[in-house]
């Protein structure tokens, strides 16, 4: 940026991108982003498989190990008071807070610094494997980013500023290569989060997609070399997508003023939760654990079906429910959307984790409610709830039309128009139920409440 200056002296002319470019620095900058971008991979990798072999481990196994015959369906109630306390003294006692706070949603925020790494990485295991209603991936932005920003200091001293920040970025795309289902996804995360543009956009990007399809071989090589797969977010057996109809058009208005409404109204409780959690964090935290817990349990004890549709981020769900969408009624399609909308919201209170997941699963389940009515197809409705939902709940619409298509396949092309419709509503609904911040004042408000 041009720096300001009084008087009559000019402002300083920004650098020329091209001149950048070509510079032996920019190479050498390209080289430790490639070089970082494996290890940092690895490391994600390593992350999700264990959390991946701890969740049935609390979830299944320990029960058995008991002497219960299966899964108690009270069993989430300790599990989830037992992650709550972990969470909250990590958020307590540990440096960095835990990580990032979700009812934030995504922004720019620094790298953090490696004093912090712990406590992210406890916060964030804590969440996951004990079946809280949040992600992986704002964790795994802060832990790619901030190991990489580490090794910088380790081969560099004082290094310079913009070269942290922007390493620290190419860590973050090579955490999250391959876990959106696709490198570029993960780019166009950071990029719209980070609302970079103009001429140097393509400098900051470039080491972070290089960083990023060396993370993605890495996830592939490691996934078939372990036989864990590739922890990548994908749907298998889509059934087959009609081409848009007028109808279809009419309900993707509505679905998406449906999912900016329901959006705002899980981060206006969720922000208001937070201020009474923090006051008494160690207890609230373990009361949060019990409400989701609660949720689960009657959700399952009212439908029949498991009680983890409503435990977890719901990134491994997703495809089951679109595969068994028969088996699920009206009734219980909307016991899901409300009990797992509140257990997101609570969550989203007190624990540590990313809002994307989440927000798709909800999206998703109301969009194959949303398919029962008549005009509605099933792929239609499923795709634009993920599309609405995601960007009422992150205000990052190219992603989340991004996020519903590429997820689909080719499939995910025909009903493109009528994703970026209801994404487009959900989105200006959503930016008309924000109350913009008073001025002089710091914090956002958000559907009538000002986050603390």
């Amino acid at each position: 940026m041009p720096v300001a200056t009084t008087g009559s002296e000019a402002p300083s002319p920004l650098p020329d991108p091209m001149t950048l470019l070509r510079s032996r620095a920019y190479l050498v900058l390209l080289l430790m982003a490639a070089l970082i971008g494996g290890p940092v991979s690895a490391a994600a990798f390593g992350f999700l498989a264990l959390v991946g072999e701890v969740q049935p481990l609390l979830y299944t196994d320990l029960p058995k190990s008991l002497g219960f015959d299966g899964t108690p369906s009270w069993w989430p109630l300790p599990l989830l008071a037992v992650g709550g306390l972990l969470v909250a003294l990590t958020i307590q006692y540990l440096p960095g807070h835990g990580g990032h706070e979700p009812t934030d949603g995504f922004k720019p925020g620094g790298t953090p610094t490696p004093i912090e790494l712990p406590g992210i990485f406890a916060a964030a295991l804590a969440t996951l494997c004990f079946a809280a209603v949040l992600g992986p991936e704002a964790p795994l932005l802060a832990l790619g980013g901030g190991l990489a920003a580490g090794a910088v200091r380790m081969v560099k001293r004082d290094p310079p500023k913009q070269m942290i920040e922007v390493l620290g970025a190419a860590g973050s795309f090579a955490a999250v290569s391959s876990l959106l289902g696709s490198p570029l996804l993960g780019a166009f995360l950071l990029m719209e989060a980070s609302g970079l543009g103009g001429p140097m956009m393509a400098l900051v990007l470039v080491p972070g997609l290089l960083a990023a399809g060396i993370g993605a071989l890495i996830f592939v090589g490691l996934g078939s070399w372990t036989g864990l797969g590739t922890y990548s977010l994908t749907l298998h057996d889509v059934p087959e997508a009609t081409s848009p109809t007028v109808a279809e058009f009419g309900w993707a208005l509505v679905i998406g003023v449906s999912a900016a409404l329901a959006g705002a109204g899980i981060r206006w409780l969720a922000v208001r939760l937070r201020t009474h959690v923090e006051r008494r964090r160690v207890p609230a935290t373990v009361v949060i654990g019990l409400v989701v817990a609660g949720l689960a349990i009657g959700y399952a004890e009212g439908t029949g079906k498991a009680a983890s549709d409503v435990l977890y981020s719901g990134q491994s769900a997703l495809d089951p429910l679109l595969t068994h969408h028969a088996a699920y009624s009206v009734g219980a399609l909307s016991l899901l959307v409300v009990c797992k909308g509140l257990a997101y919201c609570t969550s989203l209170s007190a624990f540590r984790g990313g809002p994307i997941f989440p927000a798709m699963f909800v999206g998703a389940a109301g969009g194959i409610l949303f398919s029962h009515l008549p005009g509605l197809s099933l792929v239609a409705g499923f795709a634009m709830g993920i599309g609405a939902m995601g960007t009422a709940m992150l205000r990052l619409p190219l992603v989340s039309v991004l996020l519903a298509t590429l997820l689909l396949g080719a499939q995910g092309l025909t009903v493109m128009p009528l994703v970026i419709v209801a994404v487009v509503v959900s989105y200006v609904t959503t930016a008309r139920l924000t109350v913009p911040p008073a001025p002089g004042a710091g914090a956002t408000t958000e559907a009538g409440s000002r986050q603390p």
